[in-house]
């Protein structure tokens, strides 16, 4: 036993006198700037209310904690059906451009969206999608694996005939998206459940549903899988390799991430209660 443990400790000192720290050096990549264009018309409230936000970032290194913003850019829209410019200001200094007078997205318009940043244009068009409200949204009793799930019963009615896609967005993060493909012109019902740890019950959440293009669908899906969800919101790190639907006229080689989209959304605001 006394030769066993020798043995041991010798082998012990053998591995550890063999580490070696490595150090990987991780190349510095050009930076890309960022574009979350995702404008919100809140169709079922009257009057009708907007929040058109063009927030503008820059990638960073792979190790770095903090996201630069944007603020040295020029950005206005173009409606497209009458050439009428609607022209954006970052009044904060924050990366986060909004319209200079009040502004709400049509229906059947094209809007093209333009950034000129650091002598480089950048544009993308985009057209309202339509979408549908709420039925009903209320706190459920099932769980799921742990128990200690809090379960969301979310209800509404899908349009008919044409192929529809939504984006909800149950805040602390968290996302989904659904397609009609199963429910096209009916009713549908389905379950979200919160994680122990993403809610401190009581707890009041507002939910948003979002009309979206197949395009955007695709993109988002893709998104939030490389993101990841909890992870600051879905273009806090947008991946390198994926591309959105803004092009850099100037320089294609140097292309943006992000996405510019307009879409019609209905929110619903739940009291969640501790249950047994």
């Amino acid at each position: 036993m006394k030769k066993l443990y020798i043995l041991s400790v010798l082998l012990i000192f053998l591995f550890t006198s063999c580490e070696k720290v490595v150090e990987i050096d991780v190349p510095s990549i050009e930076p890309k700037l960022i574009i979350d264009a995702s404008f919100e018309i809140f169709f079922d409230k009257s009057p009708v209310t907007a929040k058109v936000n063009v927030k503008l970032t820059s990638s960073a290194d792979y190790f770095d904690e903090i996201i630069p913003v944007v603020t040295n850019a020029i950005v206005f829209l173009t409606d497209l059906s009458n050439n009428t410019i609607i022209v954006f200001s970052d009044s904060n200094a924050d990366g986060s451009f909004e319209p200079i007078t009040p502004f709400i997205p049509a229906d059947n318009k094209a809007y093209e969206l333009t950034i000129i940043y650091k002598n480089e244009t950048y544009k993308g068009v985009a057209t309202k999608v339509k979408s549908t409200p709420f039925i009903d949204v209320f706190q459920g009793d099932q769980t799921l694996f742990s128990g200690k799930e809090t379960e969301l019963k979310v209800s509404f009615f899908d349009a008919p005939i044409v192929e529809n896609y939504y984006l909800f967005d149950f805040s602390k993060d968290l996302f989904l998206t659904i397609d009609d493909r199963f429910f096209n012109g009916a009713e549908y019902n389905f379950s979200f459940f919160y994680q122990e740890d993403e809610l401190v019950l009581p707890e009041t959440v507002t939910l948003k549903m979002s009309g979206i293009s197949k395009d955007y669908f695709s993109y988002f899906r893709v998104l939030v899988n490389q993101s990841g969800q909890n992870s600051g919101g879905p273009f806090e790190s947008v991946p390198s390799s994926l591309l959105g639907n803004m092009i850099n006229t100037t320089n294609e080689d140097n292309f943006p991430l992000g996405y510019f989209h307009i879409s019609e959304t209905d929110t619903f605001t739940v009291d969640l209660v501790q249950k047994n």
